[in-house]
C-alpha cells in the first residue's frame, strides 16, 4: 500500500477503530518546552522530518488521519474534479520575514497543472485529468510551499513557513530547528522549543543512544538491545515497530500507523 493509499484509508470513517488502536497518549493536553531529539538511520528520514518541520503544504493529514487545511483555508472544485480553487491563509510569513505571496503557491502548483492567481489570497488550478483526491495529494511533502520557487535543499538554507526555523543543519548528518515565535499554529502544533535529528547508521548504536537517554525517539527495525528496557513504547506496535519512544514523549491519542510518512513528528509530539 502506498503512502497516499494509506492516507486515503485513514481519512475514511471505516479507519477510526484502526487509528484508535495504533496510537497512545501520555496526557490529554500537550506540553510546551524542551528539545525533542531523534536518532534516524542513513536514509531519507532526516530530510523528511526536517522538511515537515520547516515547510508547510496547502493541506495536511491530521494525526487522526483526517484531511484539513494548512496554508489553504478552503478549496472547492467543479463537477468533474478537474478545476480547483484554493483560498490562502492570511498573515503567513517565511522564516526570512517575507510574506507568503500567492505567486509562491502558484509556482509550486505548476508541478500539478496550470495554476494562476485569482486574487492576492486565492488561486485557480486546472488539471489535465480529473482528480477528486487532489487535496490529499497536496498534503505530500513533495508539494511544500517555498519562497519564490526556492529549493528545499540544502537544509542549512531551507526557508519555509513551518513551525521550526533552521538553526543548524548538515544534509545526511544532523538538523537542529528552533520553534518560531508567534506562529499561526500556536496552541495547535509545534510543542517542543527545539527539534534535533541526528543520523546514526548503526541500529545498535541508535538503540544504545535511546537506552542511555541521549535521544528521545529512535528509528529501529526491532527491539534488539531494548528487551530489558522499561518505560519505552513501540510505534506503531511491538510486532511492527518503526520507532522506539522514551516514556517522557507524548503524542496524540490517535495517529496513523506509519509515523514517519509525512515527517510531522516535530509538530505533533511533545515532552511530557
Amino acid at each position: 500500500m502506498t503512502r497516499m493509499d494509506r492516507r486515503a484509508l485513514f481519512a475514511s470513517g471505516a479507519a477510526a477503530a484502526l487509528l484508535a488502536a495504533t496510537g497512545a497518549s501520555l496526557a490529554d493536553t500537550p506540553k510546551k518546552g524542551g528539545t525533542l531529539r531523534l536518532a534516524v538511520p542513513r536514509d531519507d528520514s532526516l530530510e523528511q522530518i526536517a522538511r515537515g518541520a520547516v515547510f508547510d503544504t496547502l493541506t495536511e493529514i491530521a494525526p487522526d488521519g483526517t484531511l484539513r487545511g494548512e496554508l489553504a483555508t478552503g478549496w472547492h472544485t467543479n463537477a468533474d474534479a478537474r478545476v480547483w480553487s484554493f483560498d490562502l491563509r492570511a498573515n503567513v510569513t517565511f522564516h526570512d520575514g517575507a510574506a507568503l505571496d500567492v505567486a509562491d503557491v502558484v509556482s509550486v502548483l505548476q508541478l500539478v497543472g496550470r495554476a494562476e492567481a485569482l486574487s492576492a489570497d486565492s488561486l485557480r488550478l486546472e488539471l489535465t485529468e480529473a482528480n477528486p483526491g487532489l487535496p490529499f495529494l497536496l498534503a505530500d511533502t513533495r508539494f511544500v510551499i517555498t519562497r519564490d520557487g526556492q529549493g528545499v535543499t540544502p537544509l542549512c538554507t531551507a526557508n519555509g513557513t513551518g513551525c521550526y526555523r533552521v538553526e543548524r543543519a548538515e544534509d545526511g548528518r544532523n538538523f537542529l530547528g528552533r520553534r518560531v515565535a508567534e506562529h499561526y499554529k500556536d496552541g495547535q502544533a509545534g510543542w517542543a522549543d527545539a527539534l534535533e535529528v541526528i543520523v546514526i547508521p548503526d541500529a545498535r548504536v541508535r538503540a544504545e543512544a535511546l537506552r542511555d537517554g541521549y535521544v528521545d525517539v529512535a528509528a529501529l527495525p526491532d527491539r534488539d538491545g531494548l528487551m530489558d528496557q522499561r518505560g519505552l513504547r513501540y510505534h506503531p506496535s511491538q510486532d511492527d515497530m518503526a520507532l522506539a519512544v522514551a516514556g517522557q514523549v507524548g503524542m496524540p491519542r490517535q495517529i496513523g500507523g506509519r509515523a514517519l510518512d509525512d515527517g510531522r513528528i516535530a509538530e505533533r509530539w511533545w515532552l511530557a
